[in-house]
């Protein structure tokens, strides 16, 4: 059996009204307001990617920086080493002929011990104010 198309004749569409233009247009508002929504809600959850990608990028960065200056203090470490040994070595004979002891190093502005505190005295009862003189006339 083969199949037969059958032709409906088209709807008669009513012609459009002021009514049929005002559920539009509210349809519309209703249609836009949902959509600013969820923009806003999208712009949010974009703005959160970008912070997460952000601090990513920052603690990467750290991380390399911190790695880099690992490895040029593994480098300068022990130059720095190197040379104050030298610096100590060349200075000893000159503070030993000054008599000045090269094994101690005290810093400049270095405070001495603090003395122990002395006992606080008692307090007697409250201090009463000086009499005023009285002024003649």
């Amino acid at each position: 059996m083969a199949a037969v198309k059958r032709n409906k004749p088209a709807a008669n569409s009513p012609t459009p009204t002021l009514r049929h233009l005002w559920l539009a247009g509210l349809g519309l508002a209703v249609i836009a307001r949902r959509e600013a929504l969820a923009s806003g809600a999208r712009t949010v959850d974009g703005i959160g990617a970008l912070q997460r990608r952000a601090q990513g990028l920052v603690a990467d960065a750290r991380d390399n920086v911190r790695g880099g200056i690992e490895s040029v203090r593994g480098q300068v470490e022990p130059t720095v080493v190197k040379f104050s040994a030298e610096v100590e070595a060349r200075l000893a004979p000159v503070l030993d002929k000054l008599g000045l002891k090269g094994g101690k190093k005290q810093r400049r502005g270095a405070r001495k011990p603090r003395k122990a505190a002395k006992p606080a005295q008692a307090r007697r009862g409250a201090r009463k104010p000086a009499p005023r003189r009285t002024r003649r006339a």
